[in-house]
């Protein structure tokens, strides 16, 4: 429940504190006095969005914070564990917003991010304000009240996992669709381009390789010429060079005992004689060797025409990047195949996912399907105490095309309110009063249901007076028997229920008005009740009827 907030610098409030009781706590007061601010306060502790201008004091930083008891709320402890946040007896949640319009959040005075702050709020308290009513015609609502009082959210949860597996296989499934199509299209191309690479089946750096080897060819006679002639007058002339430089080392020789410098001339003499005998041997061995072949050079021709045209076509420059590109090509044309294999298993992977996604959402269908009777007899039960006697609601399931995240169908619920037999969607047919006693009795089965320590009301009983508001103060009693009960309300037939009764006022100070809270005597609350029965000065009519509604 919540213990006590603190407001600071929050629209016309400087500063105000209220320590709530259990039970039913009303809130009354003048039109303008600040109560909505104090909701609107309320709703911004619980991670409503924050603005620099709710600041009353730009240059101060507004100060929004919640004490609450939490003992015993397994789902709190849990919360604070998995987020590694202090688990204290009381649970305190703060808003802050600086000058500048930045917003922090804190929970037990560790900073948390705004949406961890309104997943743990979540948990403690619910707050309905006056345009909430709306939300009784909203389709997303209607499935969380079955789902909620029928306690479907097992299933529910279990169901999701197995739709999104679902949803992820349908996924995958569609995407292979797609690539196996787009690749379908070239497939043709791509098995044409690789036959041409595979045929001609060129060798690393072959082109480069037959390049100049057609060098050679081309210029063989002129070559064997030259290695001819230059064997020749090494070695196979009438004077070849070989011998005469023999001749030449071996008649020096005869002097290298008189002049040791000729010895070393004569030794470097032998050693040109054998180098350029050995080249003269090489040139005749590769003279006899070179010779024009007019099949080889056409053939190298041919096979360097086909490689220059696949260059061009794919605009490369060397063979590797052909070999690289052929490569590539049969990479594809297998995905092709691996593709047509992962399609069928793909396939029975999502019809296996979905199978098992119909199964779930038919228990869920089941589930809702046994709550619905529970739901509308308690309902209309709560609409008859409140004034409603011929009020009728109906619940029904209308199946969809489609799955969605929340089963096979849609709840609709429809209404009654003169016992007619003919139900409308409730949206259509209900008015203000209607909707806020509806929303009342909703918001107590569920609150039931969910064990949420605090609900708050803000004017949940517009449109409504007299016996139907005594019956909505009756039930809201009732309700706060469990759990703790806030109520903003101009009901003195509501105001007379009240456990807790506090008065917002605005008083002149130093020029400026401020907006306070005050808790209620007896005395006080019967005073304040006879002032909303019949106006700034009560009759003693008017006093004596607040002092039966006082319980």
């Amino acid at each position: 429940m919540l213990n006590r907030i603190y407001i600071q610098n929050y629209a016309i409030i400087d500063e105000v504190e209220i320590d709530f009781n259990k039970g039913l706590n009303v809130i009354t007061g003048e039109t303008g006095a600040g109560k909505s601010i104090l909701i609107g306060a309320l709703s911004m502790l619980l991670g409503a969005r924050a603005e620099a201008a709710a600041l009353k004091q730009k240059d101060k930083k507004c100060v929004v914070e919640g004490i609450f008891s939490v003992e015993n709320n397994q789902a709190v402890t849990d919360f604070l564990t998995i987020n590694e946040l202090d688990i204290e007896r009381d649970l305190v949640l703060r808003r802050e917003i600086t000058s500048s319009g930045k917003s922090r959040s804190f929970i037990n005075d560790t900073p948390v991010s705004m949406q961890q702050l309104r997943a743990l709020a979540s948990a403690i308290v619910d707050l309905h304000q006056q345009f909430d009513t709306l939300e009784i015609g909203d389709a997303d609502f209607q499935r969380i009240v079955v789902d909620t009082v029928g306690s479907n959210e097992t299933i529910l949860s279990q169901y999701q996992a197995q739709y999104h597996i679902w949803q992820k296989a349908k996924k995958d499934y569609t995407a292979l669709l797609e690539r196996k199509a787009n690749l379908s299209k070239e497939l043709d191309y791509l098995q044409f381009q690789f036959d041409e690479l595979a045929e001609i089946n060129l060798q690393e750096n072959e082109l480069e390789d037959l390049e100049n080897e057609l060098k050679t060819l081309t210029h063989a006679e002129e070559i064997k010429t030259i290695l001819s002639e230059t064997a020749k007058l090494l070695v196979d002339g009438e004077q070849p060079v070989v011998s005469e430089i023999k001749n030449m080392a071996s008649r020096l020789s005869r002097f290298a005992d008189i002049q040791p410098s000729i010895a070393a001339l004569a030794e470097r003499l032998h050693s040109v004689q054998i180098e350029l005998d050995d080249i003269g041997s090489e040139a005749s061995s590769l003279s006899e060797n070179t010779s024009l072949d007019a099949g080889r050079v056409d053939f190298v021709n041919e096979r360097l025409s086909t490689g220059y045209k696949l260059l061009k076509k794919h605009s490369v420059n060397t063979t590797n990047d052909l070999r690289t590109i052929q490569h590539d090509l049969a990479q594809r044309l297998g995905d092709f195949q691996h593709i047509q294999d992962d399609e069928s298993q793909l396939q029975k992977a999502m019809d296996s996912a979905q199978k098992e996604a119909v199964v779930l959402a038919g228990k869920l269908t089941d589930k809702r399907k046994k709550i619905i009777s529970t739901i509308e007899q308690e309902i209309t039960a709560l609409l008859k105490q409140m004034g409603m006697p011929n009020a009728r609601i109906k619940i029904e399931l209308h199946p969809l095309k489609d799955m969605n995240n929340y089963g096979m169908e849609e709840v609709v619920f429809l209404f009654d309110a003169n016992n007619s037999g003919r139900f409308e969607p409730v949206q259509k047919v209900a008015s203000g009063g209607e909707l806020s006693r509806l929303m009342l009795s909703v918001k107590s089965l569920v609150a039931r249901s969910v064990q949420l320590p605090t609900l708050i009301f803000d004017e949940i009983d517009t449109g409504i007076s007299g016996e139907a508001a005594k019956q909505v103060g009756i039930l809201m009693k009732l309700l706060a028997s469990n759990i703790q009960v806030i109520s903003i309300t101009h009901q003195p037939q509501i105001a007379g229920m009240a456990d807790a009764h506090y008065f917002v006022y605005k008083q002149q100070h130093n020029g400026a008005v401020r907006t306070g809270v005050k808790l209620l005597t007896k005395e006080e609350r019967i005073s304040t009740i006879a002032q909303m029965i019949g106006g700034e000065k009560p009759s003693e009519a008017a006093l004596a009827n607040a002092r039966e509604l006082v319980v």
